[in-house]
């Protein structure tokens, strides 16, 4: 047996916002959208570096404030991007964890919280 990558659902209440932050800020690029027609909620999904999100408009398919832990490798080249694009919303630190690694956290317009993870090893 061989499972795939999971992909996260994450809950969106504004496509602007959500390209602002995603698309602006973090640097995925939008791959592709989904609307039933013109005036149903979209389903989209969002790539950078090997991870997919998938971003949903639609009530039930997730819920605002979910967490997520992405490997990383490079992150203070990260943190330095992040940074230098001066988002009004975000200035996220670099952390060093108790745990071995060094993380940079940002929370979507949503309240969904992405932590970018290095391991020190």
């Amino acid at each position: 047996m061989k499972l795939g990558p999971v992909i996260p659902i994450l809950r969106i209440f504004d496509v602007a916002k959500a390209r602002e932050f995603y698309v602006g800020f973090l640097g995925f690029t939008w791959d592709w959208e989904h609307r039933f027609d013109d005036n149903a909620p979209v389903y989209a999904q969002i790539s950078r570096a090997g991870v997919v999100l998938h971003l949903t408009e639609h009530h039930g398919d997730g819920a605002p404030g979910a967490a997520m832990m992405i490997q990383t490798k490079g992150i203070a080249d990260l943190h330095r991007e992040l940074n230098e694009k001066n988002y009004r919303y975000a200035r996220p630190g670099l952390e060093d964890q108790p745990w071995g690694a060094r993380t940079v956290t940002v929370t979507d317009p949503f309240a969904n919280k992405l932590t970018f993870s290095e391991s020190n090893d």
